[in-house]
């Protein structure tokens, strides 16, 4: 059985609280939430932390209001049940609703958090092993090691990206909202996280994330997301397509984004993608267009579950499915 080693729990009742006792602490304090990754991978001893600053008391973070003019806020702290459910998610943003209710299982979704899932730890099939699997390996570049076991020839580490809502969010505008103690500061998403497995996100340890906002959508916007995984049930994505269009009244294509994830250390936008479909009617020529444009953008690596190549031939399946389904998407009632 692998437990989890030592530590100090620390709750903390506000975000000011939070970023104090993780500023006191210093390197060896995390911040926790939900856990459901972080327990895990502490018992695999890829986190050792002498010190946890529990999040969850902070009810001021756990929230989902949405509003025409400024849009939807997420607390940090939302739970992915919460907002695979909302009524206001499910109506606005259905790629959010649908890439919620397809992480993990029912009972880690009531406990994981919106936060909690941007900032899940980068995956690879080198990394995410027990203490005695990568021992006797000699270890990875991410974690004890000295070079990457997937690209050896690399200079930075390539786990994955394998946030569910990372892609969606990123397609929809989102900003990040980081409080640290010398205060608050705003992001756009596409900069929060980073192209380094080992050093994924922008926040500084002494951070936490507290809000995500996503403006309102414009005229007939619509959105789908879809994500490949072994099992339809539990397994992280090893492909994620979030696919987000905006539509005139001739049903003309005026705005668009295609964002991959799982195939990259951050989420990858296809611009291409989008000048493939903006201008013309999502046509089954133009949306194959698009599509081929994220085939060619998608690079899968060695670093989860299935082959290359039926990752690389996926990527086009998957982008297609996700644009059909948000050209078949239901416009929004005025």
């Amino acid at each position: 059985m692998l437990r989890l080693p030592p530590f100090e729990y620390h709750a903390a009742t506000s975000a000011e609280e939070a970023v104090s006792l993780l500023a006191r602490f210093g390197p060896d304090a995390l911040p926790v939430s939900g856990g459901t990754d972080l327990y895990a991978n502490m018992k695999q001893r890829l986190f050792t932390p002498k010190v946890l600053v529990g999040l969850r008391p902070i009810a001021d973070l756990q929230f989902i209001a949405y509003n025409a003019v400024t849009g939807l806020a997420l607390g940090a702290l939302a739970t992915l049940t919460d907002i695979a459910d909302s009524p206001v998610v499910r109506k606005y943003y259905p790629a959010l609703a649908q890439a919620a209710a397809l992480i993990s299982t029912p009972q880690l979704r009531n406990t994981g958090t919106i936060g909690g899932n941007i900032c899940l730890d980068t995956r690879c099939n080198y990394y995410n092993q027990n203490l005695d699997w990568r021992k006797a390996l000699n270890y990875c570049m991410k974690k004890d090691g000295d070079i990457c076991r997937v690209a050896p020839g690399s200079p930075k580490c390539v786990a994955v990206n394998s946030s569910d809502t990372a892609p969606v969010l990123q397609a929809f505008g989102a900003r990040v909202h980081l409080t640290s103690p010398t205060g608050t500061r705003e992001l756009p998403i596409a900069e929060f996280f980073l192209d380094d497995g080992m050093f994924a996100w922008a926040r500084r340890h002494d951070e936490i994330v507290t809000k995500i906002v996503i403006p309102p959508p414009a005229g007939d916007t619509r959105s789908a997301y879809r994500k490949l995984r072994l099992r339809n049930s539990f397994d992280f994505p090893i492909l994620g397509v979030a696919a987000v269009v905006q539509l005139d009244g001739a049903g003309k294509c005026v705005a668009a984004k295609l964002v991959l994830n799982a195939v990259s250390s951050r989420p990858v936008e296809v611009s291409e993608a989008a000048r493939a479909l903006v201008g013309s009617a999502l046509s089954p020529e133009t949306i194959g267009d698009a599509a081929d444009a994220a085939f060619r953008a998608g690079r899968p690596l060695d670093n989860t579950s299935a082959t290359i190549p039926y990752r690389k031939r996926m990527v086009r399946v998957f982008a297609q499915r996700a644009l059909e389904d948000a050209a078949r998407a239901v416009p929004l009632a005025d």
